[in-house]
């Protein structure tokens, strides 16, 4: 302490003088430490008990101590009666209520929290009476009683005295088989069957299966797999991307039971992707068909001339508004390698921020990409699901794997020749007149230039060709859609509307019916004179015949009126005459522009030598 003048000023400047309270002396306080600083530190030891100088203990710590107050329950008769219970038939009419509500892909349940979801979910596929009786056989004989270290009996106890009762039982042992896989089902944990990945089918008994490539088991390493499980568990929505042309082939059904089963709370959407590679009324039917399981768009990735674009962020923006609470909205992509998962996310950028090629197995690894300030996309790579049932023919054409990897590439060209129709075939590589598919590719070898040593047609570098074209839209095909309920009016024999989809169908006129019928005729015979600038797919019409395989057939029935006409039924001499004149009036036309190109390049002279201009069929003609 301080005297004198120094001690005044500290008085002064603690506030201790005048107000009567200078001897008043703060418990813990004292000149080194203030009364604040004194509860900080008493805070520090005040979970430790206090001993005195013998070591016993004089004040217990937290929670140290066994002496327990007097406490008094409130005299109510709530605490004799039930408390949150509800009937079974209110029990099972919510069930259903619920089970109804989930099963509209266009219905989200939101704030599950507030429900009792186990209540709910735990009368599903479960008996509790069978797996009381499962659960009482094991225990009244364990194994462990009677063999291994542990054994009690020198006997087995069986439950038979003589031969007879062993035949016996052995066969009400046999009728009870099923049974008794059913139990081993319930004491596993897995009531539901699952799919047993090897096993031969019963039609396949008596056939040894060939060893398949190695390269057929691309997309399912531990790796891959490891990655979508990333993917799933950190994305809230889940778009399953499939291809327009085979969309059953590319789902992942596995993925599908397991977000269903294991992440109800996670949304799923099927993105019909490729749709510009088949016919505008084959994928209205696709996306009708795939809606009734999940919300379904299709799709056109292109960074310059996309389609669906809008449709698909504007979906995006709603499950953005439906989880206003979260900070952020994690969208991940997943599906079969080379679907376009990443094409989707550059043009939902519009540019390109993921690696893209027309190849399976181009993205590695999964990939954050920013789309707006509350919604971020995951690329995923691709997975192929394992299946017993595919063979390497399917996963080929499914576009799983790198043709140029795979061994023998011409025995897949008849599955190929099997999905296309023969005069896409022709148009697109102007070839006729083969038998089989070794013809087919001779032949291709022999006009491309393709040959080996001795003149011998390179086989297996023009069937890697033919399964590049396939895979990547150069020869139009698809699988058929399931016809759905009053659906097949509109799919055969109705041209759709002007708009993309063409899900809208218009009714085709009478008297329109015999000329589109005619028309179709007249373009299978001259098949020849069509040039591979205008061939353009399957054409702009929405009218496709799926009767047969799906692809569109000039000899189908048109509805409205419309007669089927023969193959030797002849055609009246106006029509015919009417035909030879439009020919001859665009040969005329075809002779004009071409002489008109022609005075066009004299008048320049710098394009002499670089353009050449096509012969007209007039002047061929008169050449000859």
């Amino acid at each position: 302490m301080g005297t004198g003048k120094k001690e005044a000023t500290r008085k002064v400047r603690q506030g201790k003088v005048g107000d009567g309270m200078e001897n008043v002396k703060v418990k813990g306080e004292n000149f080194y430490r203030t009364g604040k600083q004194a509860k900080v530190l008493k805070i520090f030891t005040g979970g430790k008990e206090r001993r005195n100088a013998a070591g016993k203990i004089t004040q217990s710590a937290s929670f140290q101590g066994r002496e327990v107050p007097a406490a008094r329950i409130e005299p109510n008769r709530k605490w004799f009666t039930n408390s949150r219970v509800i009937s079974q038939d209110a029990l099972s009419s919510f069930r259903d209520a619920m089970a109804e509500r989930a099963a509209d892909p266009y219905t989200v349940l939101l704030k599950t929290n507030k429900l009792p979801m186990t209540l709910i979910r735990d009368g599903e596929g479960k008996n509790g009476i069978k797996q009381h009786q499962a659960k009482i056989a094991v225990e009244a004989s364990p194994f462990s009683d009677t063999f291994g270290p542990k054994s009690q009996r020198k006997r087995v106890k069986l439950s038979v005295n003589s031969l007879s009762d062993l035949a016996e039982d052995s066969v009400k042992s046999h009728d009870t088989y099923l049974d008794r896989l059913e139990q081993a089902k319930l004491l596993s944990g897995n009531p539901e069957e699952k799919e047993t990945v090897g096993e031969a089918a019963p039609e396949d008994y008596g056939y040894v299966s060939s060893a398949r490539e190695a390269i057929f088991s691309k997309g399912q390493s531990k790796r891959i797999w490891n990655e979508l499980y990333k993917v799933i568990d950190s994305s809230d929505v889940v778009i399953h991307v499939l291809d327009a042309r085979d969309p059953l082939g590319t789902r992942c059904r596995s993925v599908e039971k397991y977000i269903r089963e294991e992440a109800p709370h996670k949304h799923l959407i099927f993105v019909l992707n490729k749709c510009d590679l088949v016919p505008t009324g084959v994928a209205a039917a696709w996306v009708r068909s795939l809606s009734k399981d999940y919300p379904t768009l299709a799709f056109h990735a292109s960074i310059t001339n996309s389609f669906g674009k809008g449709s698909l962020i504007q979906l995006l923006r709603q499950f953005s508004s439906l989880h206003s609470d979260r900070k952020q909205v994690s969208v991940g992509f997943i599906g079969y390698p080379n679907t376009g998962k990443s094409s989707i996310i550059n043009t939902l950028r519009n540019k390109k921020v993921c690696t893209v090629a027309p190849i399976p197995g181009e993205t590695k690894i999964w990939q954050y990409i920013t789309l707006m300030k509350r919604i971020y996309l995951i690329d995923c790579p691709g997975v192929v699901p394992p299946s017993a049932s595919d063979t390497p023919q399917d996963i080929l054409l499914r576009g799983v794997v790198r043709v140029e990897n795979v061994e023998n590439p011409e025995q897949y060209i008849p599955a190929v020749l099997a999905k296309t129709k023969p005069q896409h075939i022709e148009r697109t590589y102007a070839l006729r007149g083969y038998k089989d598919h070794i013809e087919f590719l001779e032949l291709l070898a022999r006009k491309g230039g393709r040959l080996l040593h001795g003149g011998e047609p390179d086989v297996d570098g023009v069937a890697k060709m033919v399964l590049n074209d396939f895979l990547r839209g150069k020869i139009p095909w698809f699988t058929p859609p399931p016809l759905l309920e009053g659906a097949e009016a509109d799919v055969k024999g109705v041209e759709g509307r002007m708009g993309k989809l063409g899900e809208m169908g218009k009714k085709r006129k009478r008297e329109d019916a015999e000329s589109t019928v005619a028309e179709s005729e007249a373009a299978d015979t001259s098949m020849a004179d069509v040039t591979g600038d205008d061939f353009e797919g399957f054409g702009s019409d929405g009218g496709v015949d799926l009767s047969d395989d799906g692809m569109p057939d000039s000899d189908s029935e048109v509805e409205g009126g419309g007669a089927e006409l023969d193959d030797d039924e002849e055609v009246d001499e106006d029509e015919e005459v009417d035909d030879e004149e439009e020919e001859e009036d665009e040969e005329d036309l075809d002779v004009a522009i071409a002489q008109q190109i022609r005075e066009t390049i004299k008048s320049n002279p710098k394009t002499r030598g670089t353009v050449r201009i096509p012969t007209p069929k007039k002047e061929r003609r008169t050449k000859r």
